[in-house]
């Protein structure tokens, strides 16, 4: 099943082959066997590859699950031989990548230095397929209120805090100089939004103080969200995690009926006993507490 997923992932079997360090000839006998056994076609050979068919698909996402537990059970057999020795390759979105991340690597590199932790930057929708995959052991992703992330069965959650969302206006607004401000106070500025998600957040907070926002820009950069605020071009919602890891001088931030986001810890349920999993997800929740009691202070 193994070699089927490298085929089919590879879009090829000769890119299968690759993968494996096998022979076309090796592969494509193994892929035959295997349909053979299951009864069924998986696979459509074209001049330029292969294509799934409805049973390949379907026999690929058992596949990826059998990846992923035999990996998880490859690293706590290397963490037990090892003294938690391993790999984790961590997924987070950029502001937890710069603000939760690091402390909790420099933590675990005094803690637990064997273990060898690498960071791969993805926004929560892309971190969520790199865990189901088994491209990544753990993502630290975020959801709004209104669009939770979809979980399947082999995959488990651990919240690890709320991001309170701030309101950003330039700095010579006639409205900056509190430390609150009503959002419907803003109702005839202009707006620059982000993602999908993050949209989505800004235009139903927005209806609840009665008035839908006037978006011009979108970015998923909030250094450049913050370059057109501070130039008068907008005003913006952002994360708090956002500001702590940049925040521009020409910028006043207010507090206001925003809402947050829930901060959160995604693996694959297999996993949860791997020392190596279980370790960074102490210092990452770590992190995560820290910047909260920071936020109280």
């Amino acid at each position: 099943m193994l070699i089927f997923r490298t085929v089919a992932r590879a879009g090829s079997i000769a890119g299968g082959a690759r993968g494996l360090g096998w022979t076309q000839p090796a592969v494509s006998q193994h892929l035959r066997q295997l349909e053979r056994e299951v009864r069924c076609p998986l696979v459509i050979r074209q001049p330029r590859g292969v294509r799934l068919t409805e049973a390949g698909h379907a026999l690929l996402a058992h596949a990826d699950a059998l990846a992923a537990r035999l990996h998880s059970a490859e690293e706590e057999l290397a963490a037990l031989a090892t003294l938690r020795a391993g790999t984790v390759r961590l997924a987070a979105f950029p502001s937890a990548s710069a603000t939760l991340v690091p402390p909790a690597l420099a933590e675990l590199a005094t803690s637990h230095p064997g273990l060898d932790v690498q960071l791969m930057e993805a926004e929560p929708p892309e971190a969520l397929d790199r865990v189901r995959a088994g491209a990544a052991d753990m993502a630290v992703v975020f959801a709004y209120p209104e669009t939770e992330p979809l979980l399947t069965p082999e995959l488990t959650m651990r919240p690890i805090g709320e991001d309170p969302i701030k309101v950003v206006l330039p700095a010579e607004h006639p409205l900056a100089g509190g430390d609150r401000i009503e959002l419907s106070a803003l109702r005839e500025e202009r707006w620059v939004a982000g993602c999908a998600r993050c949209r989505e957040h800004l235009r139903r907070v927005c209806a609840r103080s009665g008035f839908q926002p006037d978006t011009r820009h979108t970015t998923d950069d909030y250094v450049v969200a913050q370059a057109l605020v501070a130039d008068g071009l907008a005003v913006t919602l952002l994360p708090q995690l956002a500001l702590r890891s940049y925040r521009h001088p020409k910028v006043a931030v207010l507090d206001a009926e925003a809402g947050s986001r829930q901060l959160m810890i995604i693996h694959h349920r297999e996993s949860t006993r791997t020392p190596a999993i279980a370790a960074s997800v102490a210092a990452i929740t770590a992190a995560a507490r820290c910047q909260s009691e920071r936020r109280a202070e």
